[in-house]
């Protein structure tokens, strides 16, 4: 949206119980409503709190981004609001802790190192020398609520899962280290365009539909017929395969179980990254010396 006509300057986590306070915030989930109430879940990127609306005009909805007259207490009781239409997005919703030019970075670190044959920088290059998939690509997220649901999530989670990769070929002396790190850098593009980060972070019909491993597939076919001539057939077979594989078995959604030595090398880094985002998450919600809750993505409460 707009460039900061409308600059938010007061976040949720600054409001205090009993506080009387006008502050903007974003409409995450629309609870219930009648004709004199609306309850809902208001956000923005230091956190969420459930909310009592007066139903003014029935104009409320998930996505509104509204400024509010309230008090909290248990929850916000909104005395006033009014709809704002200028804002920056990003004040709104969960955000990378690190800047995203930084991420990026260090990204392009391990691409210049390790993938520098014709075929691999052409892959390479017709995404992330593309600026359409590049805005797309620094402001998606991991997921809606598995693990990295925050913007700047997919490229934190890539670059992760691209130095664990590394890690894992060095050490065990992998024959295609190339293969590996390109593909790791190129295993959740299909993300994408399977979540919607523009608001409520939900999937798209199309993720819905196909899911990440299929959208993302299609994208690299899409950039291999470009240029059909520079590229090995063992080379598609082999990335192809890896993005194919990286969840690593049917159950956990890959269409093909994996089969190959780089693919086994991504489905374990892709995991350790999104386990330990994971088990990050739930460390900041836990006091040092407790129990977390329950989580359903580990299986199991942690003692932290």
């Amino acid at each position: 949206m707009g460039k900061h006509d409308n600059k938010k300057e007061i976040f949720l986590n600054d409001i205090k119980d009993g506080e009387n306070m006008t502050i903007s915030l974003m409409v995450q989930k629309v609870i219930f409503r009648d004709n004199c109430k609306i309850a809902c879940v208001l956000s923005d990127k230091s956190g969420d709190i459930k909310a009592d609306i007066p139903n003014k005009n029935d104009d409320i909805s998930e996505g509104t981004v509204i400024k509010v007259e309230c008090v909290k207490n248990r929850i916000l009781n909104v005395e006033e609001y009014e709809l704002i239409s200028d804002y920056e997005i990003s004040d709104y919703l969960p955000t990378v802790d690190r800047p995203i030019e930084e991420i990026m970075n260090d990204i392009e670190f391990y691409t210049d190192k390790y993938i520098v044959s014709t075929q691999a920088k052409a892959l390479n290059d017709y995404f992330f020398k593309d600026v359409v998939f590049l805005d797309k690509f620094k402001r998606g997220i991991g997921g809606v609520s598995m693990h990295h649901s925050y913007i700047g999530g997919l490229a934190e989670h890539t670059l992760n899962v691209m130095y664990l990769t590394i890690m894992l070929c060095e050490r065990y002396n992998c024959r295609r280290t190339e293969i590996a790190v390109l593909s790791a850098k190129l295993h959740d593009i299909g993300k994408i365009y399977e979540l919607y980060y523009d608001g409520p972070f939900r999937y798209t019909l199309r993720g819905e539909m196909e899911g990440h491993i299929v959208i993302g597939t299609e994208l690299i076919d899409e950039a291999i017929k470009e240029n059909p001539e520079i590229y090995s057939e063992d080379f598609v077979t082999r990335v192809k395969g890896c993005v194919v594989q990286h969840h690593g078995k049917l159950e956990y959604g890959s269409p093909r179980e994996t089969n190959m030595e780089e693919s086994f090398i991504l489905n374990y880094a892709d995991s350790i990254d999104a386990s330990m985002n994971k088990i990050a998450q739930m460390k900041a919600k836990t006091e040092s010396g407790s129990w977390s809750a329950f989580d359903k993505k580990i299986g199991t409460r942690l003692y932290l």
